[in-house]
């Protein structure tokens, strides 16, 4: 009887060890479900502010009661359940020492657009559930800046991006990247905003605001000469290539009339420099005050009152994901299968949500971002440096 059991044991260990082994199997060939994305483009032009946006109003706390003996347990608040990165039924199949395997994983670069430690984290954890649904190895870099993700693409030292608007056109036009997914977001707005009625609607584009430090006096772009004034980065699209176009519009030249500018680094620290007066303007994405991922309000509650928009930019195209030119063709489909069955899972959107506040991310076509590179051309490379 013992030695009975023993085969019994035997025999359920090896079904289970199977069972492990089949979840990263080969298996037919991947069908495409994401329907590719219409990008909206329009002539970047400035919208006109009106006054200052009032402060928002402090909540005001609820009473509260104190519990009897006999008091009924609170309601728990309900939870964002864990994101469901169950193993595609396509997963890949790689031999050791491939690219994808656990000892050559592919590297995913990100560029530092907010709160690197904060883009790390949910870098990880969306590395880990595409290892999980796909049976490839990714591993994350998060670049030193905006141009470093763009040279790592170029190099071979990462095979996936993540990078914004203009940096995918330059790492296109310089390495032939390939431009695979477009974020999707709940339209973030302000009050300045004359598209703000979509508030809160998925769309494929956002703007760019141009903020002012409420001590300042600057209430349009005729009070900005001679003021102080951040930028986001070199290659950041709402953070300075777009914004210097419109300023050269309103008749003010970025390199010489303002009394001196900065590059922030981040979306982020521009509206902190304007909060704290080391600007007195500056320019992020709409709305960086409010946003969610960001959550400046927690640091600086009166934001909204010392921070005022006074234009905004019109649309502009979102960031997304790409690939190097040579990528394999299966692993880019087992990416985009597994990307849009995380976006559609409430937990998986969460997960989206905590990098760059994407509420999903959906199939485009290699030319989703042709109407915006045309429009850099068409201004030159003063204000748009696409590499050449």
């Amino acid at each position: 009887m013992r030695n009975v059991k023993l085969s019994y044991l035997s025999f359920a260990l090896l079904t289970i060890g199977a069972m492990l082994l089949a979840s990263c199997a080969p298996a037919a060939t991947a069908v495409p479900t994401a329907a590719p994305a219409v990008p909206t483009t329009a002539p970047v032009q400035p919208t006109a502010a009106p006054t200052a946006v009032p402060p928002t109003a402090a909540p005001t706390a609820a009473p509260t009661t104190a519990p009897t003996a006999m008091a009924a347990a609170p309601t728990v608040a309900p939870t964002v359940p864990p994101a469901k990165c169950d193993a595609l039924p396509n997963p890949v199949t790689v031999k050791d020492g491939d690219l994808g395997s656990a000892s050559k994983p592919i590297e995913m670069t990100f560029v530092p657009s907010g709160d690197t430690g904060k883009i790390a984290t949910a870098g990880n954890a969306i590395a880990d559930c595409l290892t999980k649904m796909t049976c490839l190895t990714f591993h994350i870099n998060v670049g030193t800046s905006y141009g470093a993700s763009i040279e790592a693409m170029g190099a071979g030292k990462a095979q996936v991006g993540f990078l914004n608007t203009f940096s995918a056109v330059a790492a296109k036009i310089k390495y032939g990247v390939v431009p695979i997914m477009a974020v999707v977001r709940n339209y973030s707005t302000n009050d300045v905003d004359p598209d703000k009625a979509m508030a809160g609607q998925k769309t494929t584009f956002y703007k760019a605001e141009f903020l002012a430090n409420a001590a300042s006096g600057i209430k349009s772009f005729s009070d900005l000469k001679g003021k102080t004034f951040c930028f986001v980065d070199p290659a950041s699209t709402s953070g300075y290539i777009v914004p210097r176009m419109i300023l050269k519009a309103q008749g003010i030249d970025p390199d010489k009339d303002f009394s001196s500018t900065q590059n922030a680094g981040s979306h982020n620290n521009v509206a902190i420099a304007v909060y704290k007066g080391d600007c007195d303007a500056g320019v992020a994405y709409v709305d960086i005050r409010t946003d969610a991922t960001a959550n400046l309000q927690a640091t600086y509650p009166d934001i909204m009152s010392k921070v005022t928009v006074f234009a905004d930019s019109d649309r502009i195209p979102n960031d997304g994901i790409q690939v190097v030119k040579d990528f394999p063709a299966a692993y880019t489909q087992a990416m985009i299968d597994a990307l849009t069955s995380i976006s559609a899972d409430p937990g998986g959107s969460a997960m989206l949500k905590s990098l760059y506040a994407a509420t999903a991310y959906e199939k485009i076509e290699p030319t989703f971002y042709d109407n915006f590179t045309k429009l850099c051309q068409s201004v030159g490379p003063d204000l748009c440096p696409l590499p050449q």
